[in-house]
């Protein structure tokens, strides 16, 4: 035997973390250096948009269901993960093979420009941040290999002795930790520049809207349930819920907006916010539905909404025979598809500029936004529109139509109990439920409870605003402690009952009672 100790393999864990800090720097790199581009020139929102542009519909909703509105932050992080493991992976290969992997580098970059390069608006100058993320990554990658080699040097293949042990791993350690600092960096201040530097945000907090030419009514007494822990009436605006394709929330100024009005019209037209501020603005109360909402979902919205009919832009345009589409694009790429009636006929369609007495969010729509009466969002409300082409269901598709969804989108009878919540405990000697209903175009006539498996019976309705907005109930009920079931459904101003057949969210929106169970104690 020998006196000698057998020489240990390099460690593989500094090439790893290598790899995993060099994908952090360029895509910090790549967020700071985007600020002087467009939102979508950084790669990682690029990669996170063409993902959800590739997303089967059954994986949407299902992301929708389990995440609800962090739907998105879900998606970077996983992102985020995923990128680390799969950069990990590419440092060990460099620890072997440095030429293969710095190959693979390169592969990547150009897989992240080609992302970058399908996003709406983006041109050859907006790879220009990919370009000094990549470079700036392999050159980490590339530095920290070697830094690894000689912190423990892999003696199996011959590699001559470097610096002592102690040297070497204080001189990985330093750089790791410095680019590691350089990357988070960069990638907050990335995000904090493009938030706070942006025109549409300084914009948007100075704007004074006009006033409208046709108020909203005041809201009547007693549009609120008188049931303890209902929701508001009147969403606040920080409290909508958001649904949309945008990774990145388009930021928009609005001295540069322009909405195109083209297609199957006589006249085609651009009009600019200044000229859309301008004109006969109205206000009407509107209740938003998305076509995620579950049975009993939180995916809807009331507000008071600010804007111009989109029956008179269309008027001017005069769209030609056999037209029966708008199709609706925002500055993101997202389209929907509207039949051409709705946006023509006496409903408070509108190209709405504020939103609760302010002027949009940026997540809302900011500056310009579609909203309509009767229609779940992905047929009718695109946020950041900027172009109304008049054509044919024949001749175009929408973006979710091209995924799976109904080409028309009419949202559907739906009432769900707000409380009590899901296994919710309430106090003995008498309880109230309370909860939400909607008939959008038509109105609410009834609602009707049914608790475990007794008879139906009628819940007391709030007043109503509009039959374009939601309607509350509540239900007084005295019930023995245990366990109980409470079910809830609507009947509409024509008569319809809401139907107790389950549906999934696709292609056309859910259905059916929605219920909750409870205990009294």
């Amino acid at each position: 035997m020998s006196g000698h100790p057998e020489p240990r393999p390099a460690r593989r864990w500094p090439f790893a973390a290598s790899g995993a800090i060099a994908a952090a720097l360029l895509f910090g790199v790549a967020e700071i250096v985007s600020v002087l581009f467009s939102p979508a020139s950084s790669p990682l929102v690029a990669v996170g948009a063409a993902f959800i542009d590739v997303t089967p519909a059954w994986l949407k909703d299902f992301a929708i269901d389990v995440f609800g509105t962090a739907d998105k932050l879900v998606l970077l992080v996983s992102m985020g993960v995923v990128a680390l493991l799969a950069a990990a992976a590419l440092g060990l290969l460099a620890r072997r093979r440095p030429v293969t992997a710095s190959v693979l580098c390169g592969a990547i970059a150009v897989l992240l420009g080609a992302a970058v390069l399908s996003r709406a608006g983006t041109g050859v100058a907006d790879l220009l941040p990919t370009v000094a993320g990549a470079a700036a990554g392999l050159v980490a990658l590339n530095g920290l290999v070697r830094l690894a080699r000689r912190r423990a040097p892999d003696h199996a293949s011959g590699e001559a002795a470097g610096p002592r042990p102690e040297t070497a791993r204080r001189s990985f350690l330093i750089a790791a930790g410095l680019t590691t600092v350089v990357a988070a960096v960069s990638m907050a201040g990335g995000r904090a520049l493009s938030a706070a530097g942006n025109a549409a945000v300084a914009t948007r907090d100075a704007l004074r809207l006009p006033g409208a030419r046709r108020t909203a009514a005041a809201l009547p007494d007693g549009v609120e349930a008188v049931a303890p822990g209902m929701p508001p009436f009147v969403t606040p605006n920080g409290e909508f819920y958001r649904i949309d394709t945008a990774l990145s929330v388009p930021r928009i100024d609005p001295s540069t907006w322009e909405l195109r009005v083209h297609g199957l019209v006589e006249e085609e037209f651009t009009l600019s916010f200044t000229e859309l501020l301008e004109k006969d603005l109205e206000e009407t109360w509107l209740t938003l539905t998305c076509v995620s909402n579950p049975v009993g979902g939180d995916l809807a919205g009331n507000a008071k909404w600010l804007g111009y009919p989109i029956r008179e832009l269309l008027a001017r345009a005069r769209p030609q025979g056999g037209a029966d589409m708008v199709l609706s694009t925002s500055a993101d790429g997202f389209s929907a598809s509207t039949p051409l009636e709705v946006l023509t006929d006496d409903r408070a369609a509108l190209l709405a500029v504020g939103m609760n007495g302010e002027p949009l969010p940026l997540e809302h729509g900011f500056p310009v936004r579609m909203v309509v009466p009767g229609l779940y969002g992905y047929v009718s409300a695109t946020k950041w529109v900027v172009d109304l082409e008049v054509t044919r269901f024949a001749d175009k598709s929408a973006y979710w139509t091209q995924r799976g969804w109904s080409e028309r989108g009419p949202i559907k009878l739906a009432s769900r109990i707000d409380v009590p919540r899901g296994f919710e405990t309430l106090p003995a000697g008498g309880a109230v439920l309370g909860g939400t209903a909607w008939s959008q175009t038509i109105g609410i006539d009834r609602v009707q409870v049914q608790v475990d498996d007794g008879e139906w019976q009628d819940a007391t309705l709030a007043a109503e605003a509009t039959v374009d907005t939601w309607r509350q109930w509540s239900f007084d009920w005295d019930g023995e402690p245990g366990d109980h079931t409470a079910r809830v459904r609507a009947v509409n101003r024509d008569g319809e009952v809401q139907t107790s057949e389950r549906a999934d969210t696709v292609p056309d929106g859910a259905s059916g009672w929605h219920q909750v169970r409870f205990r009294v104690e």
